[in-house]
Order: structure tokens, then C-alpha cells, then sequence
């Protein structure tokens, strides 16, 4: 097994980065030149999902045929996935590939699960679920805008990270701040203990209107690979509703709204590239806090190659 002091290696992104191509590229090639294989851990909270494979770009079975991947459908549309039960998972899994010699990659845009799994949290209080149900009951007469005016005068920090219409994570802060007294960015600030070092590669653009128009591209292929279908799907279970953290991924909740005759399909599509933009520009706003990560241009022609490289120096310099 690993020494527990060699670093971790992930390679994070925002969304449509290309981070699943390199990983691919590095998997597929890395045996020729090592006595090791790489094997692939998902750091993304929406790739925990079964049934939602199209919307989020998870790995197909050829592919997972040709590298094996972690942390791929682990439950249902039904259940809510943790941070916390995220980490405890991938330490599972990094054991697992570590005993048989061979070398973990962390692959993802959720940095709330990197975070978890390298410098993990506080004892935050678990969901409340009657709290949870007046913050929505809140939010339906006053709107996620006046809930988010209330997090800034209470958790200004936490605030200003999050969109006004963030509601999961607004609905977290506050419920944090109802149940402790104090607030969120006060009790993770108090993690400092790292669990295991950690270096990163990052896929960022030089261009975001490259990303945008990459965004859009992969949204209309996946709704030409039939996203509606699997959403239809998905919404024909008695026991799913839009609610739920699943349902509220990016492109899900949007295709819900549509099928639920809420909005029409241009609409639909607009907010979801929205959406995906967003998600975009907070996932670049938490890589930008480590400062000493590695950045790769992902717009550019090469990039594919050069982070290729950068991890494959990062991974054998780091073998014991």
C-alpha cells in the first residue's frame, strides 16, 4: 500500500473542460511505460447518481471497460449523497487501488468532495429536515434572492461565493447558522488538519467564450443522444421530484421544468446552458483559491498533451 504521505493527484476542471479525455489519454498509455496501472476516482457529486448517465457526461461501459473507475453510481435518484459519506467512500476506494499497486487519479469539478477527502470538515450538524421544509416554505413567498439578502447580513463570506438563486447551498448555510449559532464559513475555516496531501492539475480556459460554446455543443449532443428520454424517465418514478439534490443537477432540473410543461423547449435549453455556465464560473472561483495548483489552458490546441504530461511527471515522481 501507498505511504499515506505520497500526495494525491487530481485533475479538476469546470465542466465540458475535456478532463475525462486526458484522463483516458493518461489511463490508456501509462502501462507501457510503467509497471503500474491508473485507475480512475470520480470527485463529481452528480456522477454518484444511477440513472442519470447522458446529462452528466459519465464514462460509458467502453470506457470503463478500458480504465476502471470509482465512485460511479453509487445510489439512487431517491437518496441524498453526502460530502462526508463521499470521503469516507474514496478513502475506501484509494485503499482498495493502492493495495494492488496501483496509481489513483481523482478526476472532477466538485471541489467540496476534493475538500472533503484532502482537508475534510468540522462536526457540521446533519440535515434537518422540518428546518429544510419552512427555508422552502420560505423561499416560495419570498424567493431564494430574499433567503440568500439573509445569509449575506448573517454569513457574508459564505454569501458571496453563492448565486442568489443557489438554493441548496443557501438552504444549507442557513440551516447551519438556525442549528449552531454560527456561521458556515466559521466552522470549515476551523479544518486545517489535512488528511493527505494533495496536488492539483487544473483544466482552466483562457477564453470562457471557448467554454460557453463548448458547453452548448455537448448540451445539444446530449439532447440529441437522448437526455429527454432519460429525464422522462426519471420523472415517470413516483418517488422522485425536483427537490431532490439528483434532480437538482444541472440540465435535470431544467428538462423537468419542461416536461412538467413549466416553460417551453427553447426556454428549457437557455437556463440549462445558463445553469451549466454558472456551475462553470463557481467551479473556476474554488480552483482559483488553490494557489498552488498546476493550470493548464484547456482551450488550447495542445492541452490534451501538456496535462497529459504534467500528470504523468506528477504521478511517476511521486511512486515509491
Amino acid at each position: 500500500m501507498a505511504d499515506p504521505r505520497t500526495p494525491l493527484v487530481f485533475l479538476m476542471g469546470p465542466t465540458g473542460s475535456g478532463k475525462t479525455a486526458v484522463a483516458l489519454e493518461l489511463a490508456g498509455t501509462w502501462g507501457t511505460t510503467h509497471d503500474t496501472s491508473i485507475e480512475i476516482v470520480s470527485v463529481d457529486s452528480a456522477l454518484v447518481y444511477r440513472g442519470l448517465d447522458i446529462g452528466t457526461a459519465k464514462p460509458s461501459l467502453a470506457e470503463r471497460a478500458r480504465v476502471p473507475h470509482w465512485m460511479l453510481d453509487l445510489c439512487d435518484p431517491a437518496e441524498s449523497y453526502s460530502a462526508a459519506r463521499y470521503a469516507e467512500d474514496a478513502q475506501s476506494c484509494l485503499q482498495t487501488i493502492e493495495q494492488r499497486h496501483a496509481r489513483p487519479l481523482l478526476v472532477g469539478g466538485t471541489m467540496l468532495y476534493a475538500r472533503a477527502l484532502t482537508t475534510g470538515f468540522d462536526d457540521l450538524p446533519s440535515a434537518n429536515p422540518e428546518l429544510r421544509a419552512r427555508l422552502e416554505a420560505k423561499a416560495a413567498v419570498e424567493g431564494w434572492p430574499a433567503l440568500h439578502a439573509e445569509l449575506t447580513d448573517r454569513d457574508p463570506i459564505t454569501a458571496r461565493r453563492l448565486s442568489p438563486h443557489d438554493s441548496q447551498r443557501i438552504q444549507r448555510a442557513l440551516e447551519v447558522i438556525y442549528v449552531t449559532g454560527k456561521p458556515l464559513s466559521q466552522l470549515q475555516g476551523r479544518a486545517t488538519a489535512s488528511r493527505r496531501p494533495a496536488v492539483f492539475v487544473s483544466l482552466e480556459p483562457n477564453n470562457r467564450t471557448w467554454l460557453h460554446e463548448r458547453l452548448a455543443q455537448r448540451f445539444d449532443s446530449m439532447l440529441a443522444g437522448g437526455l429527454l428520454e432519460e429525464v422522462r424517465a426519471l420523472k415517470a418514478r413516483s418517488d422522485l421530484h425536483p427537490n431532490l439534490p439528483a434532480i437538482r443537477s444541472v440540465g435535470y432540473r431544467q428538462i423537468w421544468a419542461y416536461l412538467a410543461g413549466e416553460c417551453s423547449f427553447e426556454e428549457m435549453r437557455e437556463r440549462a446552458l445558463a445553469a451549466t455556465r454558472q456551475l462553470a464560473k463557481r467551479q473556476l472561483t474554488w480552483l482559483r483559491a488553490i494557489e498552488d495548483r498546476l493550470v493548464i489552458a484547456c482551450d488550447a490546441p495542445d492541452a490534451t498533451a501538456r496535462a497529459v504530461d504534467a500528470l504523468r511527471t506528477l504521478l511517476g515522481g511521486s511512486q515509491h
